[in-house]
């Protein structure tokens, strides 16, 4: 199957980054009118320590009153923010969008239901200055303060909550620690998208229920001799869905998740001493087969607990098999 779809963003020119900004901060939402507000205050309201920034929200075809929000804050004086419609579904086109009109040479992402730090774009604009040998920073992404997580609901499952601590050291992001940084808090170079292209339609989801462009993104930086950094200082909250706290939907993303890292062909994903057969490694067959003999032993013993985490197991080795046999036939895997 042919890689997924990118677009090249000319390099920045000397023109392009010196037209005020330092950093460009590009949110894309989609039907989130009643906690865009909160995340915007938290944007607007920045101790910024001198950092000029704008903040480009690309309203990404929603329905609700998501403009007549934005536009509450325009009325107010706020002359660093813009608004811009994309009426192609999906969070890759937002952000590509936002990105093609950014005038800073750092174009930092979060999204609608997330609310920054204080100090997220003076600490961003620090880590990439201090690092010059990267070219992306993130960092943690937490849950609100008044989210209570059921109590199966342990860091083991946090991936499908788009949330993300790795912990306090800082550490790069590399071939070879490949972690993915995601774009609800994270900032990359402007040239970069020159290089490497921008977000790719072919790995999004349309329910924002499971998508791979941030780590497909990365996947394309490595390749290209690139490298990121994470950074526990750059720290964001997020509101957590009350549809997410649902097993089924814990369940529906690992199989989406499966399907969508087979379509990227992530070379740390192929790698496997007992070659492959069907086009798919050994050891997602062997995922399967653990992922089922410990789900059975858990089911039985009585740990529901232990025995949903086994599942997700067997749903992500089930969709990525899925989606390679579709691919030998000659098929769209699909998402």
């Amino acid at each position: 199957m042919p890689a997924p779809t990118r677009t090249l963003l000319p390099p920045m020119t000397e023109a392009a980054s010196s037209r005020g900004f330092d950093v460009s901060v590009v949110m894309s939402t989609w039907n989130r009118a009643d906690v865009l507000a909160r995340a915007l205050t938290s944007l607007l309201q920045q101790r910024a320590a001198g950092v000029r920034y704008e903040v480009v929200v690309v309203d990404n075809n929603s329905t609700d009153s998501t403009r007549a929000v934005v536009e509450s804050f325009l009325a107010r004086g706020s002359p660093s923010l813009r608004y811009l419609f994309e009426a192609r579904q999906g969070a890759s086109h937002g952000r590509n969008t936002g990105i093609l009109v950014a005038r800073a040479p750092i174009i930092a992402f979060t999204d609608d239901d997330v609310t920054v730090a204080p100090d997220w774009i003076a600490t961003l604009k620090r880590l990439l200055d201090e690092h010059p040998e990267v070219e992306c920073v993130g960092g943690r992404v937490l849950p609100h303060g008044d989210s209570t997580l059921p109590s199966w609901l342990t860091r083991e499952h946090w991936a499908p909550l788009a949330l993300l601590d790795y912990g306090d050291q800082a550490f790069y992001v590399t071939p070879t620690r490949r972690l993915c940084l995601i774009t609800a808090n994270a900032a990359f170079r402007a040239a970069v998208f020159g290089r490497i292209g921008l977000f790719s339609p072919d790995v999004q989801s349309f329910k924002r229920e499971t998508a791979t462009e941030d780590h497909e993104l990365l996947l394309r930086l490595w390749r290209s001799g690139g490298q990121g950094l994470y950074a526990p200082t750059l720290v964001v909250t997020s509101d957590i869905a009350e549809d997410r706290f649902a097993k089924g939907y814990h369940r529906r993303w690992h199989r989406r998740h499966g399907r969508f890292s087979a379509l990227m062909h992530d070379e740390g994903l192929e790698q496997t001493r007992f070659g492959s057969w069907l086009g798919v490694p050994a050891w997602i067959y062997r995922e399967l087969v653990e992922g089922a003999v410990r789900w059975l032993s858990c089911f039985l013993g009585g740990n529901p607990d232990r025995a949903f985490f086994h599942e997700t197991r067997i749903r992500f080795a089930v969709g990525f098999i899925g989606a390679r046999l579709r691919e030998r036939a000659g098929r769209t895997p699909g998402v």
